[in-house]
């Protein structure tokens, strides 16, 4: 005989272990939870593929670019001709979006502050909605309209093409051909453009409203009061949106193109790179608007 009373089943054995029916209802609760739990992990792993790829080749193109040997002349020759395209190709459109810009948010800000009795927050208003908000992501929405599609198109055909594949079996890295010097291109080009996008929007605005009497100041008292509105973080935090609007939009694009897989097509790759650009030039302008 036994010391103790047998284990019934179902019942618990004297060390605590389940017994053999209670295992069986575990394995079979896990086998019916197994496949919902790896449908959630694929969604889960495919949404932040994209956002790991992006940190991990904005480190890598940070840290190739400190290599003199990184910026060879086939390099320099795609940044000079990426930038080109970049700036002279945005510059239009830049200029038609900051003249609207100016006739709208100037114009509508200088005279209802004037007409409500506070027309010497005029320059703290436009600094806070225009210049620090509004530019930035107009800006990034040029950058990806004009030339992030392009760089996606070019890349994505390459890849679908097996060019880029080509490269590789030649000992041509694509990540320092296309993606870097593409990605400094459009940072330069962000900060151009977002500095040509402020200068011409305000002084549009003001041209309006001096034009039709609402503003008596000159052009200099004016820029002088949206200078003197901008604390010591504006002069850092405004370039640096620029900057990093033009980053994340060239390397979203780049790397967008460079992930195509051999069912996709032009016609499913835009729509995704726009999307996904526009989600950078927002996230980028929401964390700064946060944390300043």
């Amino acid at each position: 005989m036994t010391d103790g009373a047998a284990t019934q089943p179902g019942q618990a054995a004297p060390d605590g272990t389940p017994d053999g029916s209670i295992r069986r209802r575990i394995l079979a609760w896990c086998g019916r939870a197994r496949t919902p739990l790896a449908w959630i992990g694929r969604i889960t792993r495919h949404q932040v593929r994209f956002a790991l790829v992006l940190i991990g080749a904005g480190w890598g193109v940070l840290r190739e670019s400190v290599r003199p040997n990184s910026w060879r002349r086939t390099v320099r020759y795609e940044f000079r001709l990426s930038l080109r395209q970049v700036v002279a190709g945005g510059f239009l459109s830049t200029v038609f979006t900051a003249t609207l810009a100016g006739l709208t948010v100037v114009s509508q800000a200088a005279y209802w502050l004037g007409f409500a009795g506070m027309a010497q927050m005029t320059g703290s208003i436009l600094v806070s909605v225009l210049v620090r908000e509004i530019a930035p992501v107009l800006v990034g929405i040029i950058l990806l309209g004009r030339s992030g599609m392009l760089s996606l198109t070019e890349i994505g055909l390459l890849t679908l093409g097996g060019q880029i594949r080509a490269m590789q079996a030649q000992g041509i890295d694509p990540f320092l051909v296309l993606v870097m010097p593409r990605t400094f291109a459009f940072t330069l080009g962000g900060f151009t453009l977002g500095i040509i996008f402020a200068l011409i929007s305000l002084l549009m605005g003001f041209i309006v409203t001096h034009a039709t009497g609402v503003m008596n100041m000159s052009v200099w008292t004016f820029f002088s009061d949206v200078l003197t509105a901008m604390s010591a973080w504006d002069f850092l935090v405004i370039p640096l949106k620029f900057i990093l609007v033009g980053f994340f939009v060239g390397l979203g694009s780049c790397m967008t193109g460079l992930l195509v897989s051999q069912d996709d097509t032009v016609a499913t790759i835009m729509p995704r790179g726009f999307a996904r650009g526009i989600m950078l030039v927002m996230t980028v302008n929401i964390l700064f608007s946060l944390e300043f």
